[in-house]
């Protein structure tokens, strides 16, 4: 399927099952409910133990959902690899172990890239620089008896000791915003093959993840996945400038971002179909 069919259907799948939008609409409100009942039972744990306990339980109910709702998000993206132009029927208990497989794919593919940024922030010695650059404005702040403001204790710390910090700080940043860009392509396939295999095992296969993206095409997953970000992002540039002029229509974001999510799902369904 072309990019711009991809984007095309996506757009308007969601415009297509508004059952299984509203549906999707009405278990976001609720969990928002329950995420809310729980920080306010929270605030009054000193008043009393139930309190405590009445958080405790609100705040894994709404985990619970939150798996159901991760899961028919996986289920969506089946739709598009099975090229069907029906939403999923909710099917709470699968959902809940789909979800909880999606979770844990999360934080794989968010792990690996997280560890090698710390390596790398411990190559390029970023610890040692922060305690250098803290122990130059600690002895000034005390020789000046703490009268210096924080900008001056700044400007007194050597360029060679600031600038080892910034260069450090600067290659960690970069290796991580490039080593999360990259999983977060990779992690779409794996949603993909989650989807298409019900199998964790398959979700978790990186290496295979990765072919899967040569499989449909670099440039076009990039392109594919660059241009469904865009749209998305475009929705809510505008909507965010609606709002600021009329304040009280920002509850559209109860609808629009789980349409959004529909598209964005739906758009990775129909990806993997070339390959599934």
């Amino acid at each position: 399927m072309e990019i711009t069919e991809i984007i095309k259907e996506s757009f308007i799948f969601p415009a297509n099952n508004l059952k299984a939008l509203a549906i999707y609409i009405a278990i976001t409100f609720v969990m928002g409910i329950l995420v809310a009942g729980g920080i306010f039972s929270a605030l009054g744990i000193q008043n009393s133990a139930l309190y405590g306990i009445l958080s405790f339980i609100l705040f894994i109910i709404a985990v619970l959902v939150g798996f159901i709702l991760s899961g028919y998000e996986i289920d969506i993206i089946k739709t598009g690899i099975d090229l069907e132009d029906l939403a999923p029927d909710f099917d709470w208990k699968a959902d809940l172990i789909r979800g909880i497989k999606a979770i844990i794919v999360a934080i794989v593919y968010f792990i690996i890239p997280a560890i090698i940024t710390l390596i790398v922030a411990f190559i390029t010695n970023v610890p040692g620089n922060i305690v250098n650059v803290t122990q130059y404005i600690n002895q000034t702040a005390v020789n000046a008896n703490g009268t210096v403001v924080a900008n001056s204790l700044l400007e007194m710390v050597p360029d060679s000791v600031m600038s080892g910090l910034v260069g450090s700080i600067s290659i960690t940043l970069l290796v991580a915003a490039v080593l999360f860009i990259i999983f977060s392509f990779i992690q779409v396939m794996a949603n993909s093959r989650l989807a298409n295999t019900d199998s964790l095992g398959e979700a978790l296969n990186i290496p295979e993840a990765v072919k899967d993206i040569s499989r449909i095409g670099v440039g076009k997953v990039i392109a594919t996945i660059i241009l469904v970000f865009i749209v998305a992002l475009v929705i809510n540039a505008i909507l965010s400038a609606v709002y600021q002029q009329v304040p009280q229509l920002s509850i559209l974001n109860i609808i629009v971002t789980p349409y959004i999510m529909f598209f964005t799902n739906r758009a990775t369904g129909l990806l993997y179909s070339d390959i599934a």
